[in-house]
């Protein structure tokens, strides 16, 4: 996660503008949710991992590795939506009987399972596109473009800023940690992360400190200027993202 922003700023989708990347993502991700179609977020998946892959050239591995996370997330959540627990088994698919209470999947609720989960990867993919294409400090820029709250922005930049500090604490804690060979085992992996978890916050909140203390020194008044790179609108990509999200609508309606 560390190296996202080396992606972002090294794919061969950089120098688009950002503006074309913004309206590319978000504009699929609209019509993905207001479609609520088990083949359009087929369809969304697949484009954005093509795009990803093939158009910005960025390992399928590291992909699939991103998404795991969401996926092992969205597994345990739908569980919730598939099982069903009923005294009719003429409406389950598969059960397990206790007694006369029966615990099982329903066709309906299989159904509605699938779909929200194709639709929560498919968003999740087009923000992984965003993301890994489109380096933070440009998508704030566009934001400060389009007049956004000005304090809406600083809180963007700042959580993100100190996620990463939260991530690389944790890493460092880890990496000590594993040099004394604390996860030799269960018991002392069990032991090590209650450690990690309780020394993470303290270690985080003093770094953060430094960070505003950093930021005061350097004249800081309530908002962060950084420098973007210049980027010419393309009309051929913006035609061929419209085309695009066109096809996808008409898909949807037919």
């Amino acid at each position: 996660m560390l190296n996202i922003d080396q992606y972002a700023y090294s794919n061969q989708l950089s120098k688009i503008h950002p503006m074309e990347k913004i309206l590319f993502a978000i504009g699929i991700m609209i019509v993905c949710l207001v479609a609520n179609s088990v083949y359009i977020s087929l369809v969304v998946i697949l484009l954005m991992a093509g795009v990803i892959t093939l158009g910005a050239r960025i390992s399928v591995k590291l992909l699939i590795k991103l998404l795991a996370i969401p996926v092992s997330f969205l597994l345990f959540s739908i569980l919730a939506i598939i099982i069903s627990i009923t005294t009719d088994e003429s409406t389950l698919l598969w059960y397990v009987a206790f007694g006369k209470v029966k615990v099982g999947i329903q066709s309906r609720n299989l159904l509605v399972g699938i779909n929200l989960f194709l639709r929560s990867l498919a968003t999740v993919s087009c923000l992984y596109f965003l993301a890994l294409t489109t380096p933070a400090v440009e998508i704030i820029n566009i934001l400060k473009k389009l007049k956004l709250p000005q304090i809406f922005i600083e809180l963007m930049m700042l959580m993100y800023r100190l996620l990463f500090i939260l991530l690389e604490t944790a890493n460092q804690i880890r990496l000590s940690q594993l040099s004394r060979l604390g996860y030799t085992s269960f018991r002392n992996s069990l032991f090590s992360l209650s450690k990690l978890i309780a020394r993470l916050f303290i270690k985080a909140y003093y770094r953060a400190r430094e960070l505003v203390i950093a930021l005061e020194a350097r004249g800081y008044d309530g908002e962060i200027r950084v420098l973007a790179r210049e980027h010419q609108l393309s009309k051929r990509n913006l035609i061929a993202i419209l085309l695009i999200e066109i096809f996808l609508i008409i898909v949807t309606i037919y």
